[in-house]
């Protein structure tokens, strides 16, 4: 059973930067794309960015040039470095395995632990 434990995220302000990490297990890590989505208050989690085994990335429009995804595959981990923060920032990072297909993604495993991320303006 795969898990997926998110953690970085704390308060700062806009302009600010923070780096948040997740260590994930249950599948071949270095075979897999991941990726990191936000859920703010709502019932949507949105797609925030992805990172296939050799290291292409791809970012979803609202993060673009503020937000770089990385991976480390001998210990398992997924990075996001996120610089100039907006308040619209705000929510709770997830990390999860994904599929990229020709429309879009699809998760692969059940969301694991989130960490909030708050940015006050």
């Amino acid at each position: 059973q795969a898990q997926l434990r998110a953690s970085g995220g704390g308060l700062v302000q806009a302009g600010g930067s923070l780096r948040l990490s997740c260590v994930a297990s249950g599948r071949t890590f270095s075979r897999q794309t991941m990726g990191w989505f936000r859920q703010a208050p709502g019932p949507e989690r949105e797609y925030v960015a992805a990172i296939t085994p050799d290291h292409t990335t791809y970012y979803g429009d609202s993060v673009k040039g503020r937000f770089t995804i990385s991976r480390n595959n001998a210990i398992n981990t997924v990075y996001l470095q996120m610089n100039a923060l907006k308040p619209e920032d705000t929510a709770v990072y997830y990390c999860n395995f994904v599929e990229l297909n020709d429309i879009g993604y699809r998760v692969l495993e059940d969301w694991g632990q989130g960490t909030l991320v708050t940015v006050s303006s």
